[in-house]
């Protein structure tokens, strides 16, 4: 089954979940072959690279029912859509610039029934809503991330770690990024300490306190 690595790490999900997630391995092989949201050498290592990845941050913080989390990027839906299926009762809003892919994404969304997601094409510098997370993956930078969404931040905080952003990091430049930020309290976390198979060695959920 496709969603045995999912289950190794989160046994308590319900058949509703297990069946979502289960759903997604052919719709994005299917819509991948129409629009490309996701490297055509890649598709095949989907739930690790892709759904596995995005779920590292809810090991960081599992969000609350009625959080509003915003996906900056989203791309075909990550970490986004992974996190909406763990935590159906989190509001997710899913932006992207480019709208091939944010169709992508709502046709996914609708075909698996998740009801929790709100993909739109936008700059997220347009937005007016307001969130308690930020959520993100290879993007841009933490410079970037922050100029892009500091006025989408409630100053009103509810979690064990205070509204901010999560970002999916990794590669040589982080530590650039990170010593750009340094007067932000930052934090990271090794995804390999949570996930042991090799693709999340050199990979990490870093925090940046708004």
């Amino acid at each position: 089954m496709k969603t045995d690595l999912i289950l190794k790490y989160f046994p308590n999900l319900t058949e509703y979940q297990i069946n979502m997630f289960e759903l997604l391995g052919n719709l994005y092989t299917d819509w991948n072959e129409k629009i490309n949201v996701i490297s055509r050498k890649d598709i095949d290592n989907l739930y690790i690279n892709h759904i596995l990845h995005s779920l590292a941050i809810s090991k960081i913080q599992p969000f609350l029912p009625n959080t509003n989390i915003l996906d900056v990027g989203t791309g075909g839906g990550f970490p986004g859509v992974p996190l909406a299926i763990l935590f159906p009762e989190v509001r997710f809003h899913l932006v992207d610039s480019i709208a091939k892919k944010i169709t992508v994404v709502q046709e996914i969304v609708k075909a698996i029934g998740l009801q929790n997601v709100i993909a739109q094409q936008e700059r997220v510098e347009n937005l007016e809503g307001k969130y308690d997370f930020v959520v993100t993956r290879g993007v841009t930078t933490l410079k970037n991330l922050h100029h892009w969404t500091k006025n989408s931040i409630s100053k009103k905080s509810v979690h064990a770690i205070p509204n901010g952003i999560l970002a999916l990091k990794g590669g040589d430049l982080l530590i650039e990024e990170i010593t750009e930020m340094a007067h932000f309290p930052i934090k990271t976390w090794l995804i390999s300490d949570f996930f042991n198979e090799d693709f999340f060695i050199t990979k990490k959920v870093v925090y940046l306190k708004m």
